[in-house]
């Protein structure tokens, strides 16, 4: 469709033919005692009772319209891309096609667990081991099998730390065997030529990491570890700065890469990005006239454990912001969207938007969304709000505010 507004060549096609289009119209007219005015009014078959004048000059406005249709639609097959429409896929026998790729947005802490009719999915999920016929074992070593997936790839990339060349590697990394079952891996890593013993705490396959999760896991690792790290593909937000740190434990939140889901399938490179740390968006709340507030992002809090420094980031490492000014605690609702420049950006911000779409941007329009610090807001009915920042690589981080 985008071709097809654009060819410019259609215009001139339909300039050429349209005068030779109206004489024959006028002349079918007159031969018929019509008064036809518009293309859409011509009539496909002649009245039976018209002249045999008036069906000829019908006839030959049809040859002309038809003429002017085929060169239009051959100006339109050389200017498109070509593309195959399949309705009727070959069938695959033994392979079910549930659905394609999708993905599905959340930040709610409650994870879904399906229970059938003796409770088995439930008490499985509960740890139990309920192998039966009907569930073979593989179902119920699923989370097991998740968390194999998990090490195997967590020991060839190890975690990117939000620089482009900067990882946390781990000289070692197995199953930590005691404990309550939060931290399930042991790790060691160096820190400035000093080796240092890591903790890393698996979050579910489906669902977020909760509050809950986090701060057990701290309380386990805290008399044997140097470092903490979660990993989960969701966090849940939370307001406070002990995410950074609990105590004395630094943590660090890495995000799970959505393609971990492929198992063996997955190509394990170092540029994959499986695992990539985000921190703690370093926000300042400020106050206006009238009761109003305005939002300012400095940039971005990460723990650096090459150098066991929280590193505080520009706002260089983020692509884009959104406030949800009334935030219920359930969804995450985008009232105010900011753009900022970010990392691999060019210094003319709006280049890439006004080359997808092939029109000019209004600088002053522009400005409006391209900000460090928000527009003003009252306070909401519920008192709270919240900020969530993406980085270039997509990964996304969320902090929720009470407005005093």
């Amino acid at each position: 469709l985008a071709r097809i507004a654009n060819n410019t060549e259609i215009d001139e096609i339909w300039e050429a033919w349209q005068p030779k289009l109206d004489s024959l119209c006028k002349a079918l007219n007159k031969a018929s005692g019509e008064n036809y005015k518009e293309e859409w009014q011509i009539p496909h078959e002649a009245d039976s009772a018209w002249s045999a004048k008036a069906k000829s000059a019908l006839a030959d406005w049809w040859q002309v319209r038809l003429a002017r249709q085929k060169e239009i639609d051959d100006s339109i097959s050389k200017k498109a891309d070509m593309e195959y429409l399949n309705d009727q896929p070959y069938t695959q026998k033994g392979v079910v096609r549930v659905t394609g790729p999708f993905t599905v947005e959340s930040i709610s802490p409650h994870r879904h667990i399906p229970t059938d009719g003796d409770d088995e999915t439930l008490r499985a999920a509960m740890g139990e081991d309920v192998a039966t016929p009907n569930r073979p074992k593989s179902m119920v070593n699923s989370e097991a099998k998740f968390h194999e997936v998990v090490t195997e790839y967590l020991k060839r990339v190890g975690v990117q730390t939000g620089k482009k060349k900067e990882r946390l590697e781990f000289t070692s990394l197995d199953a930590w065997p005691g404990g309550k079952g939060y931290v399930h891996l042991e790790g060691r890593y160096l820190e400035k030529d000093k080796e240092k013993k890591v903790a890393i705490c698996i979050g579910p396959e489906f669902g977020s990491v909760s509050r809950t999760l986090l701060t057990q896991a701290a309380r386990e690792a805290a008399d044997y570890f140097d470092l903490l790290v979660v990993l989960g593909f969701a966090f849940e937000g939370w307001a406070d700065k002990d995410v950074v740190s609990i105590g004395s434990m630094p943590v660090i939140r890495a995000r799970m890469n959505n393609d971990l889901h492929m198992a063996n399938r997955l190509k394990t490179t170092k540029s994959g990005n499986l695992f990539v740390a985000f921190g703690e968006p370093d926000i300042k709340l400020h106050t206006r006239d009238g009761g109003l507030y305005a939002v300012e992002i400095l940039g971005i809090d990460t723990f650096d454990p090459t150098t066991g420094d929280v590193r505080s980031n520009s706002t260089d490492e983020i692509a884009c912001w959104f406030i949800d000014t009334d935030y219920n605690e359930e969804a995450f609702f985008v009232r105010h969207a900011y753009f900022l420049k970010g990392g691999s950006e060019v210094s003319d911000p709006y280049k890439a938007l006004k080359k997808t779409l092939q029109a000019e941007i209004s600088p002053e329009a522009w400005d409006t969304i391209h900000r460090f610090i928000s527009r003003p807001f009252p306070k909401p009915e519920g008192g709270r709000i919240a900020v969530k920042a993406i980085n270039h690589l997509g990964d996304e981080v969320l902090r929720i505010f009470t407005l005093p």
